[in-house]
């Protein structure tokens, strides 16, 4: 059976989790947010995949950032400052007991807000931007993280920055979505994206990377979005002293690699175990081992700093 980065043992414990929206803490069955709302009805907003570990939130410096980057991008305010973001997540950690727990994971969501009617411009928004934190206990199956995914090259493509920047984490997400869908529908787990020149991108979900002769290999970067978990593998190798190349490759280089793998937040580092019928390794290779073992390592000393 397909599966993905993103697959998760149900929780019982989640159906009782608080939510929070603008600030209040409301059960999951009756979490809400208006149709009217900028999300809802446009896509218009950004985002953010949060992992809580030893009872901090993982690089969460580093997740700000890209938020608050995102948000000057499409013009919105956020409402908040950093300080009162962070003290909002904090409340809903808390206020869920979910400090001391491992394996939990809050996507955070910002829209524009309430519009006074379905239309694209902004300035028909007569509210503040929407703030909404869903909880989940929520972990990586342990045979993702051992076993790895299979992938599917699909032809939808990472877009032109002039078109829709993919450095966006934005709400809008029907090109990962199709490339998704095309890929599940081929029977692999999750969608290999090239860019408009034909080059290896990035996965509809996660980050990808090659292993070639001792050397880890992933995209340029400019198509893909600004991953965290990417950049930190990266700085991970080059700690490491093992060769690492933000470049241009081809899917030949992909299917003549010696390892694959993806990177996100959820999930970490996953091998791939094939791409497109060709079989990478069978279950982790050793330098993805080592990279996951890394990644670990430095997720502590973040999470403890």
């Amino acid at each position: 059976m397909a599966k993905g980065t993103h697959d998760f043992a149900p929780d019982p414990r989640n159906e009782s989790v608080l939510i929070n929206i603008n600030g209040a803490l409301v059960h999951r069955a009756e979490a809400s947010v208006s149709v009217f709302d900028s999300g809802f009805m446009l896509g218009d907003g950004v985002w953010e995949g949060l992992r809580l570990h030893q009872g901090q939130i993982a690089f969460l410096e580093a997740h700000l950032d890209r938020l608050y980057e995102g948000a000057k991008a499409i013009a919105m305010d956020i409402g908040l400052t950093r300080a009162e973001l962070t003290q909002r997540i904090d409340e809903t950690v808390d206020g869920n007991a979910m400090r001391g727990e491992e394996g939990v994971h809050i996507r955070l969501m910002v829209t524009r807000g309430i519009r006074s009617t379905p239309y694209q411009d902004p300035r028909v928004v007569i509210s503040p931007a929407t703030i909404v934190m869903i909880p989940e206990y929520k972990a990586p199956l342990p045979s993702t993280i051992e076993s790895g995914i299979r992938l599917f090259t699909v032809h939808v493509r990472r877009g032109d920055p002039a078109v829709q920047d993919q450095k966006l984490n934005s709400h809008s997400k029907l090109n990962c979505i199709t490339a998704c869908i095309q890929a599940t529908q081929a029977g692999a787990d999750e969608a290999l994206m090239l860019d408009p020149h034909g080059f290896v991108a990035t996965c509809n979900s996660t980050h990808f990377f090659i292993v070639r002769k001792g050397e880890v290999w992933t995209s340029s970067g400019d198509y893909c979005l600004g991953g965290i978990t990417r950049s930190n593998v990266i700085q991970v190798c080059r700690e490491a002293g093992i060769p690492v190349f933000e470049k241009n490759f081809s899917l030949t280089d992909v299917y003549g690699a010696d390892e694959a793998f993806v990177t996100g937040t959820f999930a970490g580092v996953v091998p791939v175990t094939e791409v497109d019928g060709r079989v990478m390794t069978s279950g982790r290779g050793p330098m993805v081992e080592r990279l996951q073992g890394l990644y670990r390592d430095l997720m502590d000393k973040d999470c403890t700093r």
